[in-house]
């Protein structure tokens, strides 16, 4: 299932009730003025003037509604001046479930989006239907977004107590995301680069406008990662990349997190066949990708050479609810009535 937002800025529901206050304010005083030459016609002074007054303070509340309706469209304008027509479009790609922090770190990912000119940001819920919280972010953050989810088979879901690389995460979520770009961009014509962007990362602006002129795959280092302070392709003097000092499988064809990398739109767009695969070994999920689409030695190593680090494997620490769950025990509960 999904939905899109594609227009550089649109109204929300909270904008509704703004234009619905200006009609009705608007017709009430079309009213009150008939109503007003009536009474001034019949010569009755003492309702004229009354008439006059009430005339008067609707013209005054007209004013304001329309004030604030302009307030409104200056703040929907700025946003949408953040998007240029000959600026490549960075299409963001996060799969997401439900947790107690996933409000918290979709909210500071959509933040950080929002100072990036042209973003377009997939969010996929591993879900069978895409929930009120992830909606209700989305439309507030006034991003273009395009809102899919798609459930984890129960074989490949992660049980509680298996270590994170036991199973693929993100796998059907990350194809469904790469199936709506084949399905709603055209080969040849958009310009753009594709980052699997997970919600737990930390990002530094810099990033997106290092990726942003990807021609192939743009490669660059990933802080906290792979048990090392540093993950990184290593450049000889020449600028090529000759290695990765990944500790983790470094026997990997593309030994590189996810975080690490961004594939061209439009190389992605030729190779029909590039996709993530259950069938791939644990951290083998990028090598699957990238090897449909280019050989090692075609990455462009980007932040200075690969010596720069503008982006960090953060994950959340896991929330400790040990009163909420004796509290819900009781029936009761901390978040009755309001969405965290």
């Amino acid at each position: 299932m999904y939905s899109t937002s594609n227009h550089k800025w649109s109204m929300t529901s909270q904008d509704m009730p703004l234009k619905k206050k200006l009609f009705l304010y608007s017709a009430l005083v079309i009213l009150v003025f008939l109503w007003f030459l009536g009474v001034r016609n019949r010569g009755d002074a003492e309702r004229y003037e009354a008439m006059r007054q009430t005339l008067d303070t609707y013209e005054m509340q007209l004013k304001e509604s329309k004030e604030q309706m302009a307030y409104t469209l200056r703040l929907f304008k700025k946003d949408c001046d953040m998007w240029y027509a000959d600026l490549p479009v960075i299409y963001a790609i996060t799969p997401t479930y439900a947790r107690p922090v996933q409000k918290a770190e979709l909210t500071r990912l959509a933040q950080t989006f929002m100072l990036v000119p042209n973003i377009h940001w997939i969010v996929v819920e591993d879900a069978e239907e895409k929930s009120r919280l992830v909606s209700n972010l989305l439309a507030s953050c006034h991003l273009n977004y395009t809102h899919l989810s798609a459930m984890t088979p129960p074989d490949w879901k992660r049980k509680a107590k298996e270590p994170n690389w036991k199973k693929p995460r993100g796998v059907i979520q990350r194809n469904m995301a790469l199936q709506w770009l084949r399905d709603n961009t055209v080969i040849g014509i958009d310009k753009g680069v594709i980052y699997f962007a997970d919600d737990d990362n930390t990002y530094s602006i810099q990033i997106f406008n290092e990726m942003r002129h990807t021609k192939r795959v743009s490669v660059w280092p990933v802080g906290l990662v792979g048990g090392l302070m540093v993950e990184r392709p290593i450049i000889d003097s020449t600028g090529h990349i000759i290695g990765w000092n990944s500790a983790w499988h470094p026997e990997r064809p593309f030994p590189i997190d996810m975080a690490g990398f961004a594939i061209n739109l439009q190389l992605f767009l030729k190779n029909p066949e590039a996709k993530f695969s259950y069938e791939a070994k644990g951290g083998y999920q990028e090598s699957i990708l990238l090897k449909s689409l280019i050989t090692r030695d075609q990455v462009e190593p980007v932040a200075d050479n690969c010596t720069k680090v503008y982006v960090w494997h953060t994950r959340t620490e896991a929330v400790d609810l040990v009163h909420e769950k004796k509290l819900r025990l009781k029936g009761k509960q901390s978040d009755d009535g309001i969405e965290v």
